[in-house]
C-alpha cells in the first residue's frame, strides 16, 4: 500500500479510503491511486483488512450433494458472479453428508471462514428444517424452500412452470399425460408434481400414478420404460431435462416417435435441450437473476438496510419440436 501511496502521490491513508470506497475521495485522486494499483498489480489482502474493519466481506453458500446438477451448479455460477460485482468474496460449503451431522459441519465450515451471510442452494426439506433450528448467528437466504419458510425464500415458482408445461401438453389434445418427478424430498420435485396435478384435474383430465426419478438420464430412461411398456401415455412432462433425455431413449426403444407417437417436455432448458433430437420443449429457469436477487437480499441484510421481501420468478416455457397435437 506505501508502495502504491507512493507511485501516486497520496498517503497510504488515501489509499485505504480509495480501497474501501470512501465517498469523500476526488475523482481523480481516485484514478490515480487506481492506475498505480494496476501499475504495480497490487491487490488489497482480504484478510489483513478484515483485521482492520472487523468485515470479512465473504458470503457462505451451503451446497446440495447433487452440486453437479445443472440448477444447482448455474445459481451458484449466478451468485458468485453477483457478489463479485457487490465487492464480495464467496466460500463455498459442500455437504458431504445429507444428515443432520453432514449439515452441522457445512455450516461450522463457513463459520469458520467469518461469512457474513449464507445462500443455500440445498434444497432438501432436511437441509432446511436443520438451518432453521440452528440458531444461526448470521443472516441466510434460501433457492427454494416450502411456504413455512417465505421469509428467506428466493425462488422460480416451480409449481406455475410445471403448470404451464402441463396446460401446453392439455392444449395440444393429449389426455394420457404421465409425470416423473425428481426426488420428492427436493421442494422442487414437489413443487413441479402438485402444479401437474393441479393442471390435470382443472383440467378435468385424469392424473395418473407419479413415477420418481433422481434427476438423472438412467432414471427417466427407467421410469418411461415402465411407463410406455403398460399404459397409453401420449404425453410425458419429465421434472427436468436429463430425465427427459431418458425418455427419449426409451421411446426410441419401444418404437414411440417424438413427438407424432409421444410429446415430450423438460424442465430447466440446459444448453443441450435445443439439440436433443427433436429439440426438447422445456421450461427456462433465470437462474442469473436469482443470484442476483439472493445477493442483494442477503447484503441489505448484512449492512442494516431494508432486505425486499420474498422473490418468486415466473419462469418462461420454451416449445420447440418434442410436442405436437394428438
Amino acid at each position: 500500500m506505501r508502495d502504491v501511496a507512493q507511485l501516486a502521490g497520496v498517503s497510504h491513508q488515501t489509499v485505504s479510503r480509495v480501497i474501501n470506497d470512501h465517498p469523500s475521495i476526488r475523482d481523480t485522486t481516485r484514478q490515480r491511486v487506481l492506475d498505480a494499483m494496476e501499475a504495480l498489480h497490487y491487490r488489497p489482502n482480504p484478510a489483513a483488512r478484515a483485521l482492520v474493519t472487523a468485515r470479512s466481506r465473504t458470503l457462505g453458500v451451503l451446497s446440495t450433494t447433487a452440486a453437479a446438477l445443472y440448477g444447482p451448479v448455474s445459481s451458484i455460477n449466478a451468485v458468485q458472479s453477483a457478489a463479485r460485482d457487490a465487492g464480495y468474496y464467496l466460500a463455498v460449503a459442500q455437504l458431504s453428508e445429507l444428515n443432520a451431522e453432514g449439515i452441522a459441519a457445512a455450516l461450522d465450515h463457513l463459520l469458520a471462514q467469518a461469512v457474513e451471510g449464507i445462500i443455500v442452494i440445498a434444497p432438501q426439506e432436511l437441509v432446511i428444517e436443520q438451518l432453521s433450528g440452528s440458531g444461526l448467528v448470521v443472516p441466510y437466504v434460501t433457492l427454494q424452500g416450502g411456504a413455512e419458510y417465505d421469509a428467506r425464500v428466493l425462488t422460480v415458482d416451480q409449481e406455475a412452470g410445471a403448470r404451464a408445461a402441463t396446460a401446453h401438453l392439455v392444449a395440444l389434445g393429449h389426455r394420457s399425460i404421465h409425470h416423473i418427478t425428481g426426488p420428492l424430498e427436493w421442494f422442487e420435485s414437489q413443487a413441479r408434481a402438485a402444479g401437474y396435478a393441479r393442471e390435470l384435474e382443472a383440467a378435468g383430465v385424469p392424473v395418473p400414478p407419479l413415477r420418481e426419478g433422481d434427476w438423472s438420464a438412467e432414471s427417466g430412461y427407467r421410469a418411461a420404460r415402465e411407463l410406455l411398456s403398460d399404459t397409453d401415455a401420449t404425453a410425458v412432462f419429465a421434472s427436468n431435462d436429463q430425465m427427459a433425455l431418458g425418455v427419449y431413449h426409451a421411446a426410441r426403444e419401444a418404437g414411440r416417435r417424438i413427438p407424432d407417437d409421444l410429446s415430450v417436455v423438460g424442465f430447466d432448458d440446459i444448453p443441450e435441450a435445443a439439440h436433443f433430437w427433436p429439440p426438447l420443449t422445456t421450461v427456462l429457469q433465470d437462474f442469473t437473476e436469482l443470484g442476483r436477487r439472493s445477493v442483494e437480499r442477503l447484503i441489505a441484510e448484512i449492512e442494516g438496510g431494508e432486505a425486499p421481501g420474498p422473490v418468486s420468478l415466473v419462469p418462461e416455457l420454451i416449445v420447440r419440436a418434442s410436442t405436437s397435437a394428438r
